[in-house]
């Protein structure tokens, strides 16, 4: 099907429906176990009012008619099952629990979520991965939680020690926000290695938003944000462990303790990751794959609800400490670093994190809340004949005021201040050895202090029809002054299953140099430094339609969206102007990205889920009158994703397709002839399966990545001489490891009921 023609379909699916009630209340209904109850009855007790649950067990019903008598008493109804409870904030998300009776115990209920979807009450287009998603991939990482997606593109950045970035929009991952709990983390020397330190089994939700989003949490998320929820102690089972080995032989071990008291959970995890064999499957001499060993211990309490009057937190704690080693199979890091017995990158680093949302409710229209974090990084690495050492303190405040307000209370405002402390300090050398004459070596280091204020008003108008989010930030960069961040999205819904939304919004950041562009220490460029770098300025504008409906017995949602970014000064290493330089410098000219997604789900009850998406991307800069595209961006991109569960889900299949096309390739042609290579990659596509079999409290699965075991051959340039000064290890566009085989088992221990 051309592309034409599947647009063409997705938009013949938005018609129009039933109109939507008065202003609503909105919650979720869930069983003893916390899995969504979906088609269950709630209703405004003494009156008709009501409403069904989702398939997601969500429901949005109109409040009473007078909202002044509290607390309401709304019922509950499903199936033999009759509950009740008292609400007396309906500002607030409220999850409705069953309770436990016998009734309960008679009837089979099942979470009748798909595994990915969209939001129908967020004001802004949140495609939410829960756990039923993240069970169809390894997700050994944050990077591998991605594989079923289609927003989010996982890309290697150093493919001999396997540090990945998360592109939104087909640019780089620094112009997303990555949030854990709502409070960024990765940042600095985090942004290098930081994905790959947060293990798939220990996150509840990802949240992905694409284009211009709130400004509570700062001033960048220039084109998207991603939000990780960890688990907590109250949702959680008592007791998890999981392994992992794949074929390479790399284990990988997680395990964690749940408690949940009258007050107070705790989630406590611990994940350690081991390495693998000595693979050089293309006798380049250069290892197909790191040997990753790494230790993470993460502790998250809770205290009360944050709907509840009065005082509520959270606390977390988190320490990772990680070692990589890639380069030449003979390598030995104890004996060749910074000679040229063999060539090698090694990277050893002890990262620790605390961070609180603390929070104190008045009423049901306010409530204050502090959002704190403080993350630590030190980190000693050698990448051939460079030596490379960070120090780096990142400390975050947010204090912000909540409060319902206006006629009806439809106006919720939320405004504060935020503070930043940055230090990041480098040293960077070069080994005796080294004969490359190159100039950056030296020591670096950043210093920011970054107050901000902020306001955030969502507008929910009188029929609930329209939802309208305007955001203002001003933020004062100790040297480069104050900037304004104003950003605002819009909903409508014309019909139940129709969504329209529109957004636009402009953010900022600053260039951590090295540990964002990591490639630079990997190869043997030099790098000059044609003047100092400014902070990087974008606008970004979107418009997304979503609509659901039913054909026979299949839920259907199908989603378009198209975001287009462009940059007042933007930053990227020139890799085209010399094959033995890298010239860094301010780009003020003429650079766009226009993204266009399109997406069709189905799903069947519980048995068949079906989902494929397209992606367009066109990343470019005009240069010198010419238009020139970024490189290692793929313009075409299709998936399709398929799901199979047996008759009481005692097997689960699942199969994923990537398929990605051309991607324009660095300049080679001042290069030696032996050492050029094609403007543009080729075409190829991924493929990959799963099976998985549920037995009493464990789940034993097995699977293989990269089915048809497609992989770039010798994506080393100059491997054959490694210190020498056409030696550059960037020029992965595809797969290098090959097909892939693993198999592992999932634990758990049901709560008691």
């Amino acid at each position: 099907m051309k592309a034409r023609d599947f647009t063409l379909l997705i938009f013949t699916l938005f018609c129009f429906q039933t109109i939507l009630p008065g202003q609503t209340f909105y919650g979720q209904v869930t069983d003893m176990k916390n899995q969504p109850i979906a088609g269950a009855v709630v209703c405004w007790a003494g009156s008709s009012i009501g409403a069904r649950t989702d398939e997601n067990g969500e429901y949005g019903i109109p409040l009473p008619q007078d909202t002044t008598a509290k607390p309401c008493q709304l019922a509950l109804i499903y199936q033999d099952l009759r509950d009740t409870f008292y609400i007396d904030d309906f500002s607030s998300y409220w999850t409705l629990q069953a309770s436990a009776t016998l009734v309960l115990e008679e009837v089979t209920i099942r979470d009748a979520n798909t595994g990915a979807f969209i939001s129908i009450l967020q004001p802004v287009k949140v495609e939410i991965i829960n756990r039923s998603e993240l069970r169809k991939a390894p997700c050994c990482d944050l990077a591998g939680c991605f594989e079923t997606q289609s927003t989010v593109q996982p890309t290697t950045t150093n493919i001999l020690t396997n540090a990945r970035e998360l592109r939104i929009l087909g640019l780089s991952g620094v112009y997303n926000q990555v949030l854990a709990d709502g409070l960024p983390t990765i940042q600095g020397l985090t942004y290098t290695y930081g994905t790959g330190t947060i293990p798939g089994s220990m996150l509840e939700n990802i949240w992905v938003v694409k284009g211009a989003n709130s400004v509570l949490q700062g001033y960048e998320g220039m084109v998207g944000q991603i939000t990780i929820f960890p688990r907590e102690g109250g949702t959680a089972e008592p007791l998890t462990a999981d392994v992992l080995i794949n074929s390479f032989g790399e284990k990988h071990l997680n395990a964690a303790i749940a408690t949940d008291k009258k007050r107070w959970t705790n989630y406590l995890a611990l994940n350690t990751s081991q390495p693998g064999g000595r693979w050089d499957r293309d006798k380049d001499s250069f290892l197909d794959l790191p040997l990753i060993t790494r230790y993470v211990v993460h502790d998250k309490w809770r205290f009360r609800k944050e709907n509840e009057n009065g005082l509520s937190a959270m606390i977390g704690a988190r320490y990772v400490h990680e070692n990589r080693i890639g380069g030449q199979r003979d390598f030995n890091p104890e004996t060749d670093k910074g000679t040229t017995n063999a060539y090698g990158q090694t990277v050893r680093f002890y990262q620790p994190e605390v961070y609180t949302k603390t929070g104190y409710r008045f009423d049901a229209n306010r409530k204050i809340s502090l959002l704190a974090s403080l993350v630590g990084q030190e980190q000693s690495s050698w990448f051939g004949l460079t030596q490379y050492n960070g120090w780096q303190r990142h400390a975050y405040a947010n204090l912000q005021y909540e409060l319902f307000w206006g006629k009806n209370k439809q106006h919720e405002l939320k405004t504060g201040g935020s503070f930043r402390h940055f230090i990041l300090n480098e040293q960077i050398g070069f080994s005796q050895a080294d004969t490359l004459l190159r100039t950056f070596a030296g020591a670096y280091r950043r210093e920011e202090n970054i107050p901000g204020v902020f306001a955030e008003n969502t507008f929910h108008f009188k029929d609930e029809r329209w939802v309208w989010i305007s955001g203002l930030r001003a933020d004062r960069h100790h040297t480069f002054g104050w900037y304004a961040t104003p950003r605002t999205m819009l909903r409508f819904n014309p019909t139940a299953d129709l969504d329209l939304r529109l957004s636009a919004g402009s953010g900022w950041r600053t260039v951590n140099l090295f540990p964002e562009n990591i490639a630079l220490l990997a190869g043997s460029r030099d790098i000059v430094f044609a003047e100092a770098l400014q902070p990087e300025r974008a606008w970004n504008a979107g418009v997304n339609a979503t609509r659901r409906f039913t054909v026979g017995k299949a839920r259907l949602t199908a989603t378009a969206d198209f975001y287009h970014t462009r940059f007042q000064n933007q930053f990227f290493p020139d890799y085209d102007s010399s094959p033995s330089k890298a010239v860094i410098a301010n780009f003020t000219g003429k650079s766009v990205s226009n993204g266009l997604q399109m997406e069709l789900s189905a799903a069947w009850n519980r048995r068949v889920e079906l989902r494929a998406a397209y992606n367009f991307l066109d990343v470019f800069r005009y240069q010198n009158g010419s238009k020139y595209l970024l490189p290692f961006n793929p313009r075409h991109k299709a998936l399709a994703v398929a799901t199979y569960r047996s008759s009481g889900e005692r097997w689960q299949f699942d199969a994923n397709l990537h398929w990605y096309g051309k991607q324009r390739l660095p300049n080679t042609e001042a290069n030696p002839e032996n050492l050029r290579r094609p403007d543009f990659s080729k075409s190829y596509a991924v493929a990959s399966v799963q099976v998985r079999r549920a037995l009493h409290r464990i789940e034993l699965f097995a699977g293989c990545e990269n089915l048809f075991g497609f992989r770039q051959s010798r994506p080393i340039l100059g491997w054959e001489q490694p210190f020498s000064q056409w030696f550059d290890p960037s020029f992965a566009w595809g797969p290098t490891r090959g097909r892939e085989f693993y198999m592992g088992s999932n634990f758990k221990l049901d709560k008691k009921k």
